[in-house]
């Protein structure tokens, strides 16, 4: 093989290979970009799309980093809670929760307290 052979070869052996770097950049993109979007859907949404996410795709992409900043919300310590439907222990009617805190203070409970 010439000179000219070797280096147009050389050429045009890393042009592919940014092409193809460019394109898998382009790609990791545009899922970070709809794993974003899922993460602010409501739960029933994101849990169908997590459910077939393959298990080495939690390592290639910033899941904790997003995640925080997708369920971070908008109250601050302080701020009234929004009005929203609750759900009562005896599982009857759902009561919106300014009714409770008219006469005395309210405390939320998520998760497990045993």
């Amino acid at each position: 093989m010439s000179v000219f052979k070797k280096l147009a070869l050389k050429k045009t052996t890393k042009r592919r290979i940014g092409i193809i770097c460019a394109a898998l950049f382009c790609l990791w993109i545009g899922f970070v970009v709809y794993i974003g979007w899922a993460m602010r859907q409501p739960p029933e949404v994101f849990g169908h799309i997590m459910a077939r996410m393959p298990m080495p795709a939690y390592f290639l992409f910033p899941f904790e980093t997003m995640w925080s900043s997708a369920r971070k919300g908008s109250l601050n310590v302080g701020d009234k809670a929004p009005d929203v439907p609750v759900k009562t222990l005896d599982d009857k009617e759902p009561m919106q929760l300014a009714s409770l805190w008219a006469d005395k203070p309210v405390v939320l409970v998520f998760g497990s307290y045993t």
